[in-house]
């Protein structure tokens, strides 16, 4: 009896294996590990300029994306504000002449009234080679003493961009003047259209009362999807 059972035991066991060799079943199911994104990461740049296309397919594919800026956005003028005042501070002159804009340039002011008809423009081509610009530019005139203000560009940032680290400022005001003194604040009659940002150093020490206040405001034209930076006014107390 016992042979009987057995026989038929051993034959099920060879067919299963046969089947399984045959015919193997797939276990994985909805447990298999998903698959790897191995699309490599992308580097956003910086507000207000554009990131060069990889392709002429990818441009054209991305450029369907591009949406312009909101003009009354203050978000976006905000950081390219913030990166303009660090290239100014670093002198980093070729990341700079990426926001100046492409026609009008910029314009220096070295007082708080921007004077048109004296304030130095510069395009960005001319903002890329600052550095081995060794020329003596007349910047305007002293405010109070009428004296011409000659001096190189590096001169001139010593002392009329730079006079203070402006990215650790305490008070920054958008379109707003955080502090002025008795000269004439003309900056949104010149610049119609545009908007500015105002970093202001409202006193250095107590004791001065506020009459050692400096600020530099950086003024911006929105065109399409850029903030293009058309003007630095720099501010400080005079008599």
């Amino acid at each position: 009896m016992k042979r009987f059972l057995i026989f038929p035991c051993i034959l099920s066991l060879v067919i299963g294996l046969l089947v399984g060799i045959l015919l193997p079943i797939d276990l994985s199911g909805s447990d298999a590990p998903p698959a790897v994104n191995k699309t490599p990461n992308t580097l956003t740049p910086p507000p207000g300029v554009s990131q060069p296309a990889a392709s002429s397919s990818a441009s054209s594919s991305a450029s369907t994306d591009i949406q312009e800026l909101d003009p009354e956005d203050n978000f976006p003028l905000l950081g390219s504000a913030c990166a303009v005042c660090r290239c100014l501070q670093q002198q980093d002159w070729t990341t700079l002449a990426a926001y100046v804009h492409p026609e009008r340039g910029v314009t220096f002011t070295p007082y708080s009234t921007v004077a048109p008809e004296n304030d130095l423009n510069f395009t960005a081509d001319q903002i890329k080679n600052l550095a081995q610009d060794q020329t003596v530019y007349t910047w305007g005139f002293i405010d109070g003493r009428g004296d011409p203000i000659q001096m190189t560009v590096s001169q001139y940032f010593d002392r009329y961009v730079c006079d203070r680290d402006y990215t650790q400022v305490p008070e920054i005001g958008v379109d707003r003047i955080m502090t002025g003194g008795n000269a004439l604040e003309n900056l949104a009659e010149v610049y119609e259209g545009c908007r500015f940002v105002d970093f202001s150093f409202p006193s250095a020490d107590p004791v001065n009362d506020g009459l050692d206040w400096t600020s530099l405001k950086l003024v911006f034209q929105p065109e399409k999807e850029h903030w293009y930076l058309v003007g630095v006014v720099h501010g400080e107390w005079t008599i």
